[in-house]
């Protein structure tokens, strides 16, 4: 035979062998996406309308059938023995994860025990997720299952303080002083470099390494899937990550339910809030559409929050449309709703970074049950528990289930038809 046919019929041989080998461990090692490989390439989410069947906030609860007898500390909900045994050995997990136009719908809000929403910068808000009870079963089945992932914010990490001594707390980048450029000065306010936060807070010390930052993560945490909601979106809106993998990397730091460098357990100084509220609906709401702009004139981030009495919930519309998780295909919905009134600072530096005081006091509204009331909170230091009692001082209860605290600016006006 040729002796170059030869070779270029062994050089073939290898190519194929090892496309092979390649493909095998791609598959094998690699979880696959709630939608199949690099989410759903072809199937574009048409869902617009509200679910008016779903009748619980932890809508994956089916994968470990049994009584539900297990107190969930985050969102007061019980679950099953099978699941308490998975999130016993955890600590809460934050995700920030972006609401910008092109990143809708999300995937994975509807699961996180408790989402924060605030303005990341030029009236676009940015969500917060608090994963712990609510994502047991989804992170099992869902792999790739939270995101658009984004980068972060000085006032969000404050309040992830709350939920551990070191919280995992997963992020793109965020706020620093790095964007000086040519040798001079930093370019970003101090009080808004999230990144030099997070470092001097300990959270990449070791031992202590909370930070979950996508770019100390491997491909099989967090990957980018252009086609995911079967539109190609832009770079930025493309990081999607696994809860189940982000616990994961965590056990490998050793961050379980306790901290292996301090010898403690996540919650031994941790807050819960009252959970005793009666998930009944009034006879005459007083807050059947709730209503408000973060910023004025940017609709896009509009907020309704629709109640259905049926199911004695609240749907979110976001910019005039049902705001659907991409996981479910479900109209988003809530338990409770927290209006937070805080103090804004806008556009501290040339980036337009915003600051949001919330350590302090202030104002704001509680609604449940299709009514308001009227609420005061308080956070003494970036460690303690952000309190909230009604008018007479008395600290309020909440209905098991998952809470959504909107961080709006002192000043707003909010509507609640």
């Amino acid at each position: 035979m040729n002796p170059k046919i030869t070779k270029i019929s062994g050089l073939i041989g290898i190519f194929l062998i090892t496309s092979g080998i390649s493909y095998f461990l791609f598959d094998y090692f690699l979880p696959a996406s709630s939608n199949g490989f690099l989410g759903s390439l072809s199937q574009k989410n048409t869902n617009t309308s509200p679910n008016t069947n779903q009748t619980e906030t932890n809508t994956n609860t089916s994968l470990y059938p049994g009584p539900k007898t297990e107190i969930c500390p985050i969102n007061g909900q019980l679950y099953t023995k099978e699941e308490a045994a998975i999130w016993s050995k955890r600590r809460p997990l934050m995700v920030m994860i972006e609401n910008h136009e092109d990143s809708r719908p999300q995937s994975g809000l509807q699961t996180a025990d408790i989402v924060y929403e605030a303005v990341a910068e030029g009236g676009i808000t940015r969500f917060m997720g608090v994963f712990y009870c609510g994502q047991v079963a989804g992170s099992e089945a869902n792999k790739y299952d939270v995101g658009p992932v984004r980068s972060a914010r000085t006032y969000f990490l404050d309040l992830a303080s709350e939920y551990s001594d070191y919280p995992l707390y997963n992020h793109v980048g965020g706020a620093n002083c790095s964007s000086a450029t040519d040798g001079g000065p930093c370019t970003t306010a101090k009080k808004a470099q999230a990144i030099e936060q997070i470092s001097s807070y300990g959270w990449n010390s070791k031992g202590t390494w909370g930070d979950l930052s996508q770019f100390s993560l491997s491909y099989k945490a967090c990957r980018r899937e252009p086609d995911r909601t079967g539109d190609e979106r832009a770079t930025e809106h493309t990081m999607y990550c696994s809860t189940k993998e982000l616990w994961n990397v965590a056990e490998t730091r050793g961050l379980t339910n306790t901290t292996e460098a301090k010898k403690t357990s996540w919650d031994k100084s941790y807050r819960a809030w009252l959970f005793k509220q009666t998930d009944k609906s009034v006879s005459s709401p007083t807050a059947s559409n709730v209503s408000f702009d973060f910023w004025s004139g940017y609709k896009d981030y509009s907020v309704n929050w629709k109640y259905d009495a049926t199911n004695n919930n609240y749907q979110r519309y976001n910019g005039g449309s049902a705001h659907v998780d991409f996981n479910t295909s479900k109209t988003i919905t809530a338990k409770n709703l927290v209006i937070q009134f805080v103090k804004e600072t806008r556009s501290v530096d040339e980036h337009l970074h915003n600051l949001y005081d919330v350590i302090g006091n202030g104002n704001g509204v509680l609604i449940q049950n299709g009514e308001k009331t009227e609420i005061t909170w308080s956070k003494a230091n970036r460690l303690s528990r952000t309190i909230f009692k009604d008018k007479s001082g008395k600290e309020v209860n909440f209905i098991a289930g998952n809470v959504w605290v909107e961080l709006l600016p002192i000043g707003t006006t909010v509507s609640y038809n």
